[in-house]
């Protein structure tokens, strides 16, 4: 028989835009659907996002752009954008990263995410400073409507807090590794499992991180005189856990003969070591997508396609 089985609940009210949740973790206590009516009363915009659920953008009113790159082995490597207006829906699905821009107002739309939308389900690349603060307002908000916090929330009033690896990601399942593109490639042909170099010389352990900006100082710092093409390999850490593949946030570590850079040691940010191999295999789901990393002639690293600025 019908039921109620919940009540609307504003779960992000700022000047510009208000998301009241109809369906969902807050309104419902259901992890399986959300549904969202979402007003945006000035123009404004999201930072890029990256989902762990489906979700179906249904404009109500005014229009939004959607600001997207090509897939990450595209040849084609620019930012795209895609205009939705009134009547329209939009589809993005799990894992894609994209940003919502709002250049028109009021625009009103409602998202429907499939399972339900967490803020640790749904990645936000914010500025700095936010960054720096746990989260913005709106970040902060929403883990507590959804009873989380972040790291930095954790520390409280600790005067030495460290900016970890972990710190500002929600999601510690994501995980990201940089490698020369040709030796991911021979391991992903031949279904091996990939091994860095320099494995067996730095303890048997693979270097990774959850903050994918901090590769391109990373990579400025260990590999500019290495040569041929680099990418970025987002991993799963569960799935690494389910073959018994430990992965563990600890200081950082030097690469081969090259010592950790000076800023990471003052900082204490944790680094997880993945203790073993990348398994390459179809269907183990460890390997989730590759980034392209961007050059210079000099060989100094600007930027990740698709995933930094």
């Amino acid at each position: 028989m019908p039921a109620i089985v919940g009540k609307s609940s504003t779960v992000v009210q700022t000047p510009d835009l208000k998301i009241d949740e109809l369906a969902g973790n807050v309104a419902t206590s259901d992890d399986t659907i959300s549904i969202a009516y979402v007003s945006i009363s000035e123009p404004t915009a999201e930072p890029w996002l990256t989902l762990d659920y489906d979700e179906w953008l249904c404009v109500l009113k005014g229009k939004m752009v959607l600001h997207y790159f090509e897939a990450a082995d595209s040849e084609n490597t620019e930012e795209k954008t895609m205009e939705v207006n009134a009547g329209e829906t939009a589809f993005i699905a799990k894992g894609e990263r994209f940003k919502p821009v709002f250049p028109v107002a009021p625009t009103e739309y409602v998202p429907v995410c499939l399972p339900a939308f967490r803020p640790d389900r749904c990645h936000r690349e914010e500025e700095e400073e936010d960054v720096l603060q746990g989260g913005s307002d709106v970040t902060k908000k929403l883990l507590e409507l959804h009873n989380m916090e972040t790291e930095t929330a954790k520390e409280g009033s600790d005067e030495n807090e460290n900016q970890n690896d972990n710190e500002n990601v929600v999601d510690d399942d994501v995980l990201y590794h940089m490698c020369q593109k040709t030796l991911w490639d021979d391991a992903m042909k031949s279904q091996k499992a990939y091994y860095p170099p320099t494995f067996v010389q730095d303890g048997n352990f693979t270097h990774a991180t959850a903050v994918p900006q901090r590769l391109v100082d990373t990579a400025n710092h260990f590999y500019t005189e290495s040569e041929g093409d680099w990418i970025c390999i987002q991993l799963s850490r569960s799935a690494l856990t389910d073959l018994g593949i430990v992965t563990r946030d600890e200081s950082g570590m030097p690469v081969g003969d090259t010592a950790v850079d000076e800023k990471v040691i003052q900082s204490e940010w944790k680094c997880p070591h993945v203790y073993g191999g990348i398994p390459t295999r179809d269907g183990l789901g460890v390997f989730v997508q590759s980034f392209p990393m961007v050059r210079n002639e000099a060989g100094d690293f600007l930027k990740i396609t698709g995933l930094t600025n």
